[in-house]
């Protein structure tokens, strides 16, 4: 069952390698199968590759592992997305240990025009989860994606309010698309997968260990424009993840909330320290990430008063109807040198025509 599928899986199963020297690996020799093909001696003159790494990437119970996880995605319909793929989440990319290889099942696009994640503590109030739906109801406008971790307590909250107003929502599980956990959220989880999913970077029998979610929490926060903390402790993983946003250059939000409630002394810190804008409603996100469909319709006003260049133009289109693109995905289909598609940018940037986002994406305004 030799395909490049096999010896991508296979990479990402190597003891002691990880994603970082995964894909160094990969660049190195040019393809992952091309590792698997490598003598011992040629892996040695790698950097940072050893003995015994080398003798790791020899070993054939890796790839007969990654067989049997083949056989697992073959039978279940499981989609699996390297991060050489055009459907991988393409704003991971732009965080340095993204994972090589993700699985998922579902239907939404993971690449969605505006994805916000929701993130709180598994004890949350009767005032987070308030607050919670009304932001999910306040979001329902403006076309977003829901990305949060299926966890209790604000997780939940958030899939939950998604798939009643039929919002699109995504999971990210610390563990393998064979078993779900919570237990009590598979029901839940199974009327996302008509208009959201389940992703994850684990394989099948991998089990929820304390040690897999911060490593999902990575996710949650690079996969997004924007991380919303509802309700949080000082310390947890939804601190965690807001820190991590902050890392990866993504918009972070907090609900704010009473003094003496320490479940709010997490949102409380990370307002007062500048880690987050202060969230009160939905409109809040609308407004500081440039979603404000009034703010949009004004400048495109504003556009059919500047005069553009012809490849400007070009630019400004290609943004217009895709609504969100990268820079590498600008030139392939402007055709142009790519010091041009920046120099473009940079036009439209200062005439206030196109937005920079993180994870170098662009939108026109």
């Amino acid at each position: 069952m030799e395909t490049p599928l096999l010896y991508r899986i296979g990479i990402t199963l190597i003891p002691g390698i990880g994603d970082v020297n995964g894909k160094k690996l990969i660049q190195w020799c040019g393809s992952a199968e091309e590792v698997f093909k490598s003598s011992a001696k040629s892996l040695r003159a790698i950097p940072g590759i050893g003995q015994a790494a080398a003798s790791n990437i020899l070993n054939q119970r890796v790839l007969q592992r990654a067989e049997e996880e083949l056989r697992f995605i073959e039978k279940h319909h499981v989609k699996a997305l390297f991060f050489q793929d055009e459907d991988y989440p393409q704003r991971l990319l732009n965080c340095y240990d993204h994972p090589l290889m993700l699985y998922y099942r579902g239907e939404a696009d993971l690449n969605h025009q505006r994805m916000v994640a929701f993130v709180g503590t598994r004890r949350a109030t009767d005032y987070g989860r308030a607050r919670c739906r009304e932001i999910i109801e306040g979001l329902q406008e403006k076309e977003v994606l829901v990305v949060s971790g299926l966890a209790y307590g604000i997780d939940g909250c958030a899939h939950r309010r998604s798939v009643e107003l039929n919002i699109p929502t995504v999971a990210v599980l610390g563990h393998g698309l064979d078993r779900l956990y919570p237990a009590p959220h598979r029901k839940l989880a199974e009327e996302m997968l008509v208009n959201g999913g389940l992703v994850t970077e684990f394989i099948s029998k991998t089990k929820p260990d304390r040690e897999n979610f911060p490593k999902r929490n990575r996710i949650v926060a690079g996969m997004v424009d924007a991380v919303v903390v509802v309700e949080s402790d000082r310390k947890g993983g939804a601190l965690i993840t807001a820190e991590l946003a902050n890392s990866y250059n993504r918009d972070v939000f907090a609900v704010p909330g009473r003094l003496t409630d320490r479940l709010s002394s997490g949102c409380n810190f990370l307002i007062k320290a500048n880690k987050a804008a202060l969230l009160q409603s939905a409109d809040d996100i609308g407004y500081l990430m440039g979603w404000d469909d009034r703010r949009t319709t004004a400048n495109q006003q504003t556009a059919l008063f500047v005069e553009m260049t012809d490849e400007e133009k070009v630019i400004y289109n290609l943004l217009r109807e895709a609504g969100t693109l990268g820079i590498d995905k600008l030139v392939i289909q402007s055709g142009m040198n790519p010091s041009h598609v920046a120099a473009a940018l940079l036009s439209l940037e200062f005439n206030a025509l196109v937005q920079s986002l993180p994870g170098k994406q662009y939108r026109a305004e």
